[in-house]
């Protein structure tokens, strides 16, 4: 898994302004909404704002993304096509609904048509999924393998808590099959982790960190926001604490003295035992932790 998306921020995309304020937030990825944030009427007003604004930023510091309409959306085909001006510029293109592959592989179709009309690489744009029906979770793992430009998934609670008839909460333990069934998918198919979705009631820090951190416990690399307000909430609860570190550190420095001694079979002096796939999850906090500047 080739890197972590901590927070992902949504902005509608028929607001041009918005967009380059929360470029300016400084969350790991920006997200254009095509999709729910903009009426059904102003779909191609959307599209025009969303392609001019992004056209006007100059090699923006944080990726940015644009969720389009669904497969089964009459939006879909336009929502692809507006994007040649500015997709060699997009870290991947965000599909709601994802109920099955051939939601994705009719999605890939369409970015190949834009692709080579642009003289792009044929493949280079990544696709991040969203599972958020009862069919598509159940689907998650055909998904998360359907093409080589899948990045990662994303779970929507919202959409999938109304079908299942459940009340969301800030722990989730209503959809805690769901979500773990999204990150087993997203492992199995290697691709970076998945992202939970946004919780929804601004002005709620506790419950956010709540949210966030039930997400991070269960595997989930990052969550998606709806206001900027919620980012330092987010990037705080994904980040490694201080205990994580120490005890990476530790990890780290004993299973290198046992490796320089012949030894792949560590026992630390509280009796905990280390192998390497311990010594795996060490490290790999411990390169979390310094990417936000964090030493143990």
């Amino acid at each position: 898994m080739e890197f972590t998306l901590r927070t992902v921020l949504f902005v509608p995309g028929d607001h041009p302004s918005r967009i380059r304020n929360a470029v300016a937030c400084g969350p790991d990825a920006v997200a254009v909404d095509l999709e729910d944030a903009v009426a059904e009427g102003g779909k191609r007003e959307a599209r025009e704002a969303a392609v001019g604004a992004l056209l006007e930023l100059d090699s923006p510091a944080v990726s940015v993304m644009v969720r389009v309409n669904g497969v089964g959306s009459s939006h879909l085909g336009e929502d692809v096509a507006c994007l040649a001006p500015i997709l060699p510029r997009l870290s991947a293109v965000i599909l709601p609904k994802v109920e099955s592959c051939e939601d994705v592989l009719t999605l890939a179709q369409l970015l190949e048509r834009v692709e080579r009309s642009a003289g792009m690489d044929v493949g280079g744009t990544r696709v991040v999924a969203t599972t958020e029906t009862a069919a598509g979770i159940l689907a998650a793992g055909q998904i998360a393998a359907a093409s080589d430009r899948m990045l990662t998934l994303l779970f929507g609670s919202a959409d999938l808590s109304a079908e299942l008839r459940v009340s969301p909460t800030p722990d989730g333990t209503e959809l805690l099959t769901a979500r773990s069934t999204v990150v087993l998918a997203a492992a199995a198919a290697g691709l970076v982790w998945p992202l939970d979705g946004p919780y929804l009631i601004l002005d709620d820090d506790e419950g956010l960190q709540r949210s966030a951190a039930a997400a991070r416990s269960l595997g989930f690399g990052g969550k998606a926001a709806i206001h900027p307000g919620q980012l330092s909430t987010i990037t705080a609860t994904f980040a490694p604490t201080s205990e994580e570190l120490a005890w990476a550190y530790e990890v780290d420095r004993a299973f290198a003295q046992g490796e320089r001694e012949g030894r792949s079979a560590i026992r630390l002096g509280d009796g905990t035992f280390i192998d390497y796939p311990i010594a795996r999850r060490a490290r790999a906090l411990l390169e979390g932790g310094q990417a936000e500047g964090n030493s143990p």
